[in-house]
C-alpha cells in the first residue's frame, strides 16, 4: 500500500484538504485532484514555464515541485485570472495583442507576467523580455507577448 500524507492548500480561494501520494508532483494535483486542466505541462523539467503558478505570490513551475510541499500555500492558477466572458486586464491585453496562437504556453506566461506585474515597473521591453525568459513559446515570436505585458502595465500605471 502506497503511504500518503495529508495537505491543506487553498487554490484560487477555495481550501483543500486530499490525502497524497508523497511523489504527486503539484501540476498532476491541480490538473487531476482539482480538474483544473489551464495549468498546461509541457517539459516537465522546470523549462518552458507551461506549468507556471503562483505559490504565496511568487511564481512557480508546479512540475518540479511536488504536492507535500505546498502544505499550507497560498496557490493561484491562470483560473483564478478570469473567464471568457470576464477577462481580467491582462487577459484583455493578451486578446488585443493577438498574444497567443495555439495557446499552449498562454497559462505560464500569463502567470508569470501577473507575478512581474505585481512587483515590477516593467518601464521598457528589456525588463519585460528579462522577466518572461523563462517561458517559451514557439509559436508567437514573443514581440505579441511583450506589447501586450507593457499595455497591461500602462493600464496599470494609468490606474493608481
Amino acid at each position: 500500500m502506497t503511504e500518503t500524507i495529508s495537505i491543506t492548500v487553498t487554490v484560487n480561494g477555495v481550501k483543500h484538504t486530499a490525502d497524497v501520494e508523497p511523489r504527486l508532483l503539484l501540476a498532476d494535483f491541480i490538473r487531476e485532484n482539482l480538474d483544473l486542466t489551464g495549468t498546461h505541462v509541457g517539459c516537465e523539467h522546470g523549462i518552458c514555464g507551461a506549468c507556471t503558478i503562483l505559490m504565496n505570490g511568487d511564481s512557480v513551475r508546479s512540475c518540479l515541485t511536488f504536492a507535500v510541499q505546498v502544505d499550507g500555500a497560498e496557490i493561484e492558477t491562470v483560473e483564478s485570472l478570469g473567464d471568457a466572458e470576464n477577462l481580467n486586464p491582462l487577459q484583455q491585453a493578451f486578446r488585443d495583442h493577438h498574444a497567443l496562437q495555439c495557446g499552449f504556453c498562454t497559462p505560464g506566461m500569463l502567470m508569470t507576467a501577473t507575478d512581474m506585474l505585481r512587483k515590477y515597473s516593467l518601464e521598457t521591453d528589456e525588463e519585460i523580455r528579462d522577466g518572461l525568459s523563462g517561458n517559451i513559446c514557439r509559436c508567437t515570436g514573443y514581440q505579441h507577448i511583450v506589447d501586450a505585458v507593457r499595455s497591461a502595465a500602462a493600464k496599470r500605471d494609468d490606474a493608481s
